[in-house]
């Protein structure tokens, strides 16, 4: 008996040392279950809440009028591509952009490049990234920050907009009717799961050669052929790149408009594509961080495609300075590369972006209430898709209204493939963008002067767009 007293008396303490430390006593779940009281308004929440999607619940009727499709300033734009599922997004976007370009230089009914291509180059690309910078690391123990990131993230299909500018600079463009897109080009998972376990064991080979004595030379020959692999697989999965083709540009009806011509894909692109441009350094990459100072330009490890690429330089500005770069390009015709959290307030199927589309404060009776700065801090919000700004509509005053974005989901999502975004979504949601040198302000050439400052790979905000 005592010794059941004696137990009795030791679980008493215990639970008394959990409260202290933060647990939830009984006391503690009683008062928590009498702040909840079950009205009857709240009984139909339930039973409507546990039965339906809550965005249907929540779609606020105000905004459920005719959607407004006209806008005052826009890009002509050509087409809609579908990067199917795939996290090629960043791929789709960049070659959107220059693809706009080509369609109104050439006055073309139509035209897309090959996603395939670049893609194939890409990921023989990051398997080098990842296998030299295994190399670069090996000297660092396996719980090493940058060295256990590696390993989590040795290659993926997402990117970012220097890829594309360093690949299409090294390889060039073909025609997509060269080397069309395969199932898994268009559908990467299941290649991808394969590729990172190969470029895993691979790492870990590199690492224990170094540890039984093996050179860096001797590293570096492995890597060859491991380099060898890595292509044998893309070709088994995507099909081989040409080397050599022959074209012609063609109008809707499959009429020659040029003569026909073979190219290579770096003659395709400096002939045909180019055209005085230089994709890394006629343009700056623009951002909207509130979470960190204004006026500094940010560099990020590690993020690029390429070995000898560039990483992502950043220049961090105030929303309504970008918003003004951005209505100088469109006004002269040029497309943007642009990204977003895509995933906050749309309608995916009527193609809107917009901050009062669901409203869960009156729906749930429960106010959030976080800013964009905040959002980001507590990685809630974060750049997650690449897309191609196209439109913005101004008022009397120049000041804008709402913007339009083409995207690459097909042209059966959203509003013919497009989606509408308020100005208000812009400001929330709205991270990156792209745009010729010429367009920037005499404060960003200023800003660009300064070192600056480098990031972690593995920083939140600045994971790969897909």
């Amino acid at each position: 008996m005592k010794k059941r007293l004696v137990t009795c008396l030791a679980i008493l303490v215990s639970l008394a040392g959990y409260a202290q430390n933060g647990s939830i006593t009984f006391e503690m779940l009683n008062q928590i279950k009498k702040s909840y009281t079950a009205t009857s308004t709240d009984k139909a929440l339930v039973n409507a809440i546990t039965n339906t999607d809550i965005r249907t619940l929540a779609i606020n009727r105000d905004t459920q009028g005719e959607l407004d499709t006209y806008f005052s300033n826009r890009v002509p734009t050509v087409g809609i591509t579908n990067q199917q599922s795939s996290g090629r997004c960043w791929l789709f976007t960049g070659l959107n952009v220059l693809r706009s370009r080509l369609i109104a230089t050439k006055k073309l009914d139509g035209f897309e490049f090959s996603q395939s291509y670049c893609f194939f180059w890409d990921q023989l690309e990051k398997s080098n990234l990842f296998l030299q910078s295994i190399i670069d690391n090996v000297k660092k123990p396996m719980d090493d920050k940058t060295v256990e990131w590696l390993f989590k993230n040795p290659i993926s299909d997402g990117g970012t907009y220097t890829g594309v500018a360093d690949l299409v600079t090294k390889y060039g463009l073909v025609p997509k009717s060269v080397m069309p897109e395969s199932y898994n080009s268009d559908n990467t998972s299941h290649y991808a799961e394969l590729m990172k376990n190969k470029l895993r064991e691979f790492g870990l080979e590199l690492r224990d050669m170094y540890s039984k004595g093996k050179s860096i030379k001797e590293l570096d020959i492995r890597k060859t052929a491991m380099l060898g692999t890595a292509y044998r697989m893309l070709v088994l999965f995507f099909g081989e790149p040409v080397n050599e083709f022959e074209y012609a540009f063609r109008d809707k009806n499959g009429k020659p408009v040029s003569e026909t011509k073979r190219y290579t894909p770096k003659s395709f692109y400096g002939e045909e594509v180019k055209d005085g441009v230089d994709l890394n350094n006629d343009f700056v990459m623009l951002m909207n961080d509130p979470s960190r100072p204004y006026g500094q330009v940010y560099e990020i490890d590690l993020d690029r495609h390429l070995y000898e690429g560039h990483n992502w330089l950043y220049v961090n500005l105030p929303i309504e300075e970008i918003k003004e770069m951005a209505i100088q390009s469109i006004k002269n015709n040029e497309v943007m590369y642009f990204s977003c959290d895509v995933g906050k307030f749309i309608d995916r199927k009527r193609g809107i972006l917009d901050m009062n589309y669901y409203d869960y404060d009156d729906l749930l009776g429960i106010k959030f209430g976080m800013d964009k700065k905040q959002r980001i801090q507590t990685f809630s919000s974060g750049s997650s898709h690449a897309m191609t700004l196209t439109a913005v509509d101004l008022d009397q005053n120049g000041i804008s209204k709402k913007w339009l974005v083409e995207n690459s989901w097909g042209r059966n999502k959203g509003y013919d493939g497009f989606l509408i975004m308020t100005d208000k979504w812009f400001d929330e949601y709205m991270f990156r963008l792209v745009v010729n040198k010429k367009y920037a302000s005499a404060k960003v050439f200023s800003i660009l002067k300064k070192k600056p400052v480098k990031l972690p790979a593995w920083d939140p905000m600045f994971s790969e767009e897909d």
